[in-house]
């Protein structure tokens, strides 16, 4: 396949103040397109037959060739099947102003045992059958390979072979490879050894944030502490390995020109180079996104897995465990264009009071550091045997520094919730209804808690709270939160009206 040069995107092959050493490692750029949480490696540990790869990889590696005056074929294996060919891009470090690739391309028709035998055809095969405890070997010329061998004989017979143990041929034939090659037809002034740098782009790659987060509770002020720690998560699918590769991770969306069906590539909104260790991963603004490089050497292999630590540790992060009554979870209140009248709609209760952990992700709280999306578990330590007990994950997306972070670990199990409606009135030819609602929120526990009493108002866009036992905060044009303080063993209640008008 014939592919013309193309010019690789953020890839820059003239670096000046750059030593020609460091221009020719293997350097690795991962991007990735997964949502947040979506994968696990377990997917992968069967070759991830079936499933693509969400993301993919700029490539770029150094190499010596010795060029002619004049043309010169290239030939490089071992590289990903997996590459864009529109995306390489060859340079000759040593003379780059005199020295241009006149064509380029790709080939990746790989030997296999049906392109093989086809390529045979009306040529001479031996063909080796088991005979009992002895092999028969056939020779004949090969003129068909559809459900099995058809020979034609040296006496002019016709022999067909439907099983049989293998098939010796003179030559590899023609036009046939055993690995991916790239190819580049190098026109060169100057004759000798150039140090030269190519670079691509390949799927079957990708990468992901997971973080283990550890809970300590105790009693009185910033009573709850989390230690907070960060992997990323690497899948080489691209049917190559890079070794010793300087690794770098990209965090941001990067638009990518593509089909409508694929997501754009999500490069994960990065950390600070908060305390980083020289062999770890150090952080910079690269452009609008967040680059991550490793300050080591690391081995991708294809068909592998590899996980390393993001950043260290964050340790004694304060919390807040929260508790959040919905009773109108699961069930959903669109745009309906009118209001709402009839008197069942959404009033089907939960009872499920969900617990939540809360942290301010700022410098003066141990952290302060952008947080790439990703899937968020926590384990707390059992003092009895001092293990650590896993108790919920959530999700996170990309969470800039200074935010704040709410993840959801579960249901309480002593805490329950119960939302009716009292009272229902209504005149259309007035335009207005009026719904009585009552909360009441039980705590089993042998401990004081608050919990956060959540209604949406969906009945229509106009709306007043009335009457109230509670005072509540306003959160949205739909939702408000109404704070309960419930003694151990005791019991909150909720009662208000909303009155709706059009």
């Amino acid at each position: 396949m014939k592919i013309r040069a193309a010019l690789l995107p953020l890839v820059c092959l003239s670096a000046a103040g750059v030593s020609l050493q460091a221009l020719a490692q293997t350097s690795v750029t991962i991007y990735s397109s997964a949502q947040p949480g979506t994968l696990s490696p377990a997917t992968f540990r069967s070759g991830g037959e079936g499933f693509t790869v969400p993301g993919y990889g700029v490539i770029r590696q150094g190499q010596d060739v010795t060029l002619t005056k004049g043309r010169t074929v290239i030939r490089v294996t071992d590289v990903p099947a997996l590459i864009d060919p529109t995306t390489v891009l060859f340079e000759s470090l040593t003379d780059p102003a005199n020295t241009r690739v006149v064509e380029q391309s790709f080939e990746f028709d790989l030997t296999s045992t049906t392109k093989l035998l086809q390529k045979y055809l009306d040529r001479e095969v031996t063909v080796e059958q088991v005979r009992g405890q002895t092999i028969e070997s056939i020779t004949g010329t090969l003129i068909g390979t559809q459900g099995g061998l058809i020979l034609r004989m040296p006496d002019g017979g016709i022999r067909t072979v439907s099983s049989y143990a293998g098939v010796r041929i003179a030559t590899l034939p023609g036009g046939l490879i055993s690995k991916p090659t790239l190819v580049w037809d190098v026109a060169a002034e100057r004759a000798g050894v150039h140090n030269s740098r190519f670079s691509y782009q390949t799927g079957g790659i990708t990468w992901w944030t997971d973080y283990n987060l550890t809970l300590s509770e105790g009693t009185g002020a910033n009573a709850c502490k989390l230690d907070v720690g960060a992997w990323v998560t690497i899948v080489n699918q691209t049917g190559a390995t890079f070794p010793d590769a300087k690794l770098k991770l990209v965090a941001g969306d990067v638009q990518r020109a593509q089909p409508r069906a694929q997501p754009a590539a999500r490069a994960y909104d990065g950390m600070v180079a908060m305390a980083a260790k020289a062999e770890g991963f150090a952080e910079k603004t690269f452009f609008e996104y967040h680059l991550y490089t490793l300050g080591r050497p690391t081995t991708l292999a294809n068909n592998s897995t590899k996980q390393i630590e993001l950043f260290p540790v964050a340790r004694g992060v304060n919390c807040e465990k929260a508790l959040v009554y919905y009773g109108q979870a699961g069930q959903y209140f669109g745009n309906y264009g009118a209001p709402m009248t009839d008197r069942n709609f959404g009033n089907q209760s939960s009872k499920k009071v969900d617990v939540y952990l809360r942290f301010a992700n700022r410098a003066e709280n141990k952290l302060g550091v952008p947080l790439p999306a990703g899937k968020i578990r926590v384990a707390k330590l059992d003092s009895a045997d001092q293990s650590l007990e896993f108790i919920g994950e959530d999700l996170i997306d990309h969470t800039p520094r200074n935010e704040t972070i709410l993840i959801k670990l579960g249901s309480a199990f002593d805490v329950i919730g119960e939302r009716r409606q009292v009272d229902y009135r209504v005149d259309v030819n007035a335009k207005w209804i009026e719904e009585d609602i009552e909360i009441k929120v039980r705590n089993q526990k042998d401990e004081a808690v608050t919990v956060i009493v959540k209604e949406n108002l969906y009945r229509w866009t106009n709306w007043s709270i009335t009457k109230k036992n509670q005072n509540f905060e306003k959160i949205d044009a739909r939702t408000v939160h109404f704070p309960l303080n419930i003694p151990k063993g005791g019991e909150g209640v909720v009662r208000y009206t909303v009155r709706y008008t059009w």
